[in-house]
């Protein structure tokens, strides 16, 4: 095992990633930017180490600082988290040449499948569908994405080749709009990953989004660890996700399927440690591949809260050259499990992003509740990262008691100085078509009623409710911390005294 472990990564993602650390009994080394000085992951972690400015391309996406950082605190080990250097292959060599161990995929399996273009390839050549597109076509120009997309037809999506969590993507719906959102497209997708190219791809309307969690160990056992279905998006970001599926359901045949499937995939490039093959499916139950993210995902809690596996305590025995501990026979999905992604944006306000102090966080809890957060009050949301500070994930029996479960947990969750999206998720969980599994990728944009004044009134009401009772109780504290005068007639000086001398 690893005598220590670099976390090249921040907020939520870092603090479960010391978690699984501190059970493996592993120490644990933070970096932070300049805004990320006073995070939680900072405070958690046996060491931590300045990295750079707040911009994350002159802290966290600087591989080279990283290293540095590495050599001087004596860790072997890396783990990327999600996003930033996590699908970046020339990093993952870096380590390796260092010898570092990364704490994902090999180079090779990253690039390809990090860049959409060359894992869609990969996976037609295994046998595996995907949704149509300019796939094996290389770097295309915007002339030559022009003429291409009316043959692959409206609508369709620019996607970057590079990156994920919906940066960078732009869905067309006519030629005549495509040059502007191509330019616009590439701008974001160069600012976020480092590499323009993109490629475009049919929408499959009325699609679900259900993706496979896989693990892969380096002596050639991989399985699958079920589904997740993660179509409740808006702007292809995800916002709820939950395992199972309600659409597939007790349909276990499709889900063997889907599962052999994309095990297929990870060994079409020698895949190791945990990922994520991602799928369209269409009303008829035809899947198509979307993509791979070679890393660990947002929404891993609720594969694990049906499965009772670690996934990142995995990753870290798998990069350690353990074998894995389970066969595909071992998996079995029990329970439900849905996770609520609690964003700092005001979703009465077109979801723009929220920045400020968080004056108050009170965390929800009881039977089947877990939220992972890198948060406290009297944190600062500063603009330079995603809005993304917690993850409410709730565990029950059945679909059912679950939402019920995510309810009750919603409703004690709260944050006081920041808007978050909790009143988007209560109205989302209150929805018929929801609460019967009647949705897809479009349901958020299409289907969903927006929220309504109605809707606020209440929710301030609440929250001014909350501010009250909480400034009543810090009254009533520093109340009963206030020292009173004494009732004596003398000073306890003299009282020893007059003691005294009843003594004599």
């Amino acid at each position: 095992m690893f005598n220590k472990i670099l976390i090249a990564n921040r907020g939520e993602i870092a603090v479960r990633i010391i978690r699984a650390c501190r059970e493996l009994d592993i120490p644990a080394v933070a970096v932070y930017s300049d805004a990320d000085r006073h995070s939680l992951h900072v405070r958690y972690a046996d060491e931590a180490y300045y990295l750079g400015p707040s911009k994350a391309s002159e802290s966290y996406l600087r591989g080279d600082k990283i290293i540095q950082i590495v050599e001087t605190c004596g860790a072997d080990a890396i783990h990327p988290g999600y996003g930033f250097l996590a699908e970046r292959a020339d990093f993952s060599q870096t380590c390796q040449d260092q010898g570092i161990t990364f704490i994902g995929p090999k180079p090779s399996s990253i690039a390809a499948m990090g860049d959409k273009q060359q894992a869609r390839t990969t996976v037609t050549e295994a046998g595996v569908p995907v949704v149509p597109g300019t796939d094996g076509q290389g770097d295309l120009p915007d002339e030559e994405l022009l003429k291409l997309a009316p043959k692959i037809g409206f609508p369709l999506l620019i996607k970057p080749t590079a990156g994920g969590g919906g940066k960078g993507m732009r869905e067309v719906q006519n030629l005549e709009e495509m040059p502007g959102l191509l330019t616009a497209a590439r701008r974001e997708a160069e600012s976020s990953f480092g590499d323009s190219n993109i490629y475009l791809e049919k929408v499959i309307e009325g699609a679900r989004h259900i993706e496979i969690q896989i693990l892969a160990d380096q002596h050639g056992n991989v399985i699958h660890l079920g589904e997740r279905e993660c179509s409740i998006q808006r702007r292809h970001q995800k916002l709820l996700e939950e395992a199972p599926s309600p659409f597939i359901g007790s349909d276990q045949e499709l889900r063997n399927q889907m599962g052999s499937v994309a095990v297929q995939a990870a060994r079409s490039v020698d895949y190791i440690n945990a990922g994520t093959i991602e799928f369209l499916v269409d009303k008829d139950k035809n899947y198509y591949f979307l993509e791979m993210n070679t890393r660990l995902q947002v929404e891993h809690p609720v594969t694990e809260a049906v499965t009772g596996i670690d996934i990142v305590k995995e990753q870290i025995r798998i990069a350690a050259g353990q074998p894995l501990k389970v066969n595909q026979e071992d998996i079995s999905l029990n329970g439900w499990a849905m996770e609520c992604r609690i964003n700092a944006e005001d979703p009465f306000s077109g979801f723009l992003p929220s920045t400020g102090i968080i004056t108050q966080s009170l965390l929800p809890a009881g039977p089947g509740v877990r939220v992972d957060s890198g948060v406290y009050s009297g944190y600062e949301i500063s603009p330079y990262y995603d809005a993304l500070i917690a993850k409410l994930i709730v565990f029950e029996s059945s679909r059912d008691d679950t939402i019920a479960r995510m309810k009750r947990a919603l409703e004690e969750y709260r944050v006081i100085g920041v808007r978050t999206n909790i009143p988007f998720h209560q109205h989302l969980l209150n929805n018929p078509d929801f609460l019967a599994g009647n949705f897809n990728t479009q349901f958020v944009q299409d289907d969903l009623p927006p929220l309504t004044a109605s809707h606020q009134d209440k929710t301030l009401s609440e929250v001014a409710a909350l501010a009250a009772s909480l400034a009543s109780y810090e009254h009533h504290q520093r109340s009963a911390l206030a020292i009173q005068r004494s009732q004596r007639d003398a000073s306890n000086w003299k009282w020893i005294g007059r003691w005294e001398r009843t003594r004599e």
